[in-house]
């Protein structure tokens, strides 16, 4: 999949195994488009995906959890990691997200102020730094 992210400026880039979702480029973005359920077993798989999209210096990552219909703390985790990295190569990470049942999640991770939300994914693509 790396080799994906420097050769092809647009388009899709990887389908996740596991029907977890896939990773495409869009509007010089990286989306990272998950689906399902994000628990500790799904982390393993999406966490290799997520590793290569957030290595990419100066890079503009989303992840996209509209059609994810449930998030545990493995899940989050995953997500702060993904951020982290994201600013540590010098960019930026947004989430998008309007579901109450895992905005509220966030909210009791502690994680509401840190990861970036935003409740559709053309506000994520209209939005500076992320």
């Amino acid at each position: 999949m790396s080799e994906g992210l420097t050769s092809r400026p647009y388009g899709l880039l990887a389908t996740l195994p596991g029907a977890y979702g896939r990773v495409y480029r869009r509007q010089e973005r990286s989306v990272v488009e998950l689906r399902g359920e994000i628990d500790i077993a799904a982390v393993t798989v999406i966490g290799a995906y997520l590793d290569v999209v957030t290595s990419v210096r100066a890079h503009e990552v989303v992840v996209d959890l509209t059609h994810v219909e449930f998030l545990d703390c493995s899940g989050l985790a995953l997500l702060c990691r993904a951020r982290r990295r994201t600013t540590e190569f010098g960019g930026h990470l947004c989430v998008v997200c309007a579901r109450p049942t895992i905005l509220r999640v966030f909210k009791a991770g502690g994680v509401l102020d840190v990861l970036r939300t935003l409740p559709t994914l053309d506000a994520a693509l209209a939005a500076q730094g992320g």
